[in-house]
């Protein structure tokens, strides 16, 4: 691992202490507040997935290790651990989160050319978004101007919280893609329709997604798509 890729670890792993940190001592009195706060934020490792000289080096050393931790913070340990984390009462929530981050970059590492194993590290990126700030702002707005309720398999939605979702997502989709050519990742050429395709098509899937198991659905969903528009 070259010294730019342990640089970028410790900033990454500095950020995300910081914003446990906020999230524990400032956040606290509102729990929901402070897992959404945690879900967006960390998020945003999004951005610095590109600096790495090879995407194995951020499953090895970042995504892999906080995916064990939140697995042994989880009601399902084989270790005792008081105060575990949680989100919104799916105790393998957080662990999907993080998990699924390592899953994507790992296949899409593997399938890449040889040579460029970032190859289609901005699928990743785009695969999360809308777990990332999708969802975390429909839960947010949904939470607190929710209406319109409908439920799906057990589980109660809001319209405004969906179209929150939907609008997020394809925003942010379109800001990622946007970064990404800027710093010279190859990418197909911009579309704005599929990206508000994509964004659609995620936004109903996390409606069909019950409890934290959208934390898999979505972001495996999306990437599926955007290999599909990035071979075809």
């Amino acid at each position: 691992m070259i010294f730019s890729d342990i640089l970028v670890l410790i900033v990454v792993y500095i950020y995300v202490a910081a914003i446990f940190v906020v999230a524990e001592l400032v956040l606290k009195a509102k729990p929901e507040v402070s897992r959404k706060f945690l879900h967006i934020m960390v998020g945003n490792m999004i951005f610095v997935m590109p600096l790495f000289s090879n995407p194995w080096n951020m499953v090895w050393f970042l995504t892999l290790p906080i995916t064990f931790v939140l697995f042994l913070l989880s009601e399902y340990s084989p270790i005792k651990i008081e105060n575990r984390v949680t989100e919104s009462g799916h105790a393998l929530g957080l662990f999907f989160y993080a998990g699924i981050w390592t899953v994507l970059i790992a296949i899409f590492s593997l399938i890449a050319p040889a040579n460029d194993p970032k190859f289609y590290i901005w699928i990743v990126a785009l695969a999360v978004v809308p777990m990332v700030y999708g969802d975390g702002f429909a839960a947010l707005i949904g939470q607190k101007f929710g209406r319109v309720k409908y439920t799906v398999f057990g589980g109660v939605k809001s319209l405004e919280g969906s179209l929150t979702m939907f609008v997020i997502t394809s925003v942010m989709s379109v800001f990622v893609w946007m970064v990404f050519t800027s710093i010279g990742c190859v990418m197909p050429e911009f579309d704005i329709v599929k990206i508000f395709v994509i964004s659609a098509v995620a936004t109903v899937c996390e409606a069909f997604s019950y409890g934290g198991i959208d934390n898999l659905t979505v972001p495996g969903l999306t990437s599926i798509l955007y290999y599909l528009v990035a071979v075809l």
